[in-house]
């Protein structure tokens, strides 16, 4: 008999609330992403975009405008990449505010989204140096192949423990004042509100501006730090004699 037949081995199967949200975020993603395409498809190109198409072709022209400025010439395409990952990362890290699980504090999710990078970085790298590529493992000896080995998983690391580090010291510290308040709360009126409804009445007092800043701020600044290395660490792997060809050939498209 076919194993996946089995019924019972559905019950393996159990994601956790941060993986479940995860893919929910990625499915509402997708379903604007259709939306915008056939939008896009049945817009008249000589009338400007309204709407949704409006707001979507803004944050295109800036996302490539952004990676035209810090990559160069030759990542013209990069902003949509870009344009998939940033509303997905910031929602992954926002979305607690709601009260669902944040998928940042499931470490699978930030090495994921770090695993991109790593992987767009080493195909970079091949893209422009071919087999050149693997010299940087022997440089500047090859007895420094070891060390070339593991610095090759920095970005990796780095990328990911800083996610999933910020995501979860918001949760934890959110989880400490939720608790502390709550406590507090019963202490006061617990004498006058019988049972659990006590331990509420500070709560929504004081927790919406720490969520505004361990939700919110912190979510938009670690999605920024997230862009940033992404394109620095990328466009890093372009050799400088590629990129001055690459200038030269694009100041003389300008002044044609």
């Amino acid at each position: 008999m076919d194993k996946y037949s089995d019924p019972n081995i559905w019950k393996t199967f159990n994601p956790s609330g941060e993986i479940i949200v995860a893919l929910i975020i990625i499915g509402i993603l997708i379903v604007l992403a259709i939306i915008v395409g056939i939008l896009a498809k049945c817009a008249d190109p000589l009338k400007r975009p309204k709407g949704l198409l409006k707001v979507v072709e803004w944050c295109v022209e800036k996302l490539d405008a952004f990676t035209q400025d810090i990559m160069g010439p030759g990542f013209e395409n990069f902003g949509g990449l870009l344009l998939g990952i940033i509303p997905f990362l910031f929602l992954s890290f926002t979305i607690g505010i709601v009260g669902l699980p944040t998928p940042m504090n499931n470490l699978a999710v930030p090495l994921s989204l770090a695993l991109v990078t790593f992987c767009l970085i080493h195909y970079t790298s091949m893209r422009y140096t071919k087999w050149r590529y693997f010299k940087r493992y022997v440089d500047p000896f090859p007895f420094f192949l070891p060390i070339n080995l593991l610095s090759m998983w920095a970005p990796l690391l780095s990328m990911t423990l800083r996610m999933f580090g910020n995501g979860i010291v918001g949760w934890v510290l959110m989880s400490l004042v939720n608790s502390v308040l709550e406590g507090l709360s019963t202490s006061i009126f617990g004498g006058i509100i019988a049972g659990g409804a006590s331990g509420v009445f500070l709560v929504p007092i004081i927790t919406p501006v720490l969520h505004a800043y361990f939700d919110l701020f912190s979510g938009f600044v670690q999605t920024m730090v997230f862009v940033f290395l992404t394109v620095l660490f990328i466009a890093q792997e372009r050799p400088e004699e590629i990129e001055m060809e690459a200038n030269m050939a694009s100041r003389k498209e300008a002044v044609k």
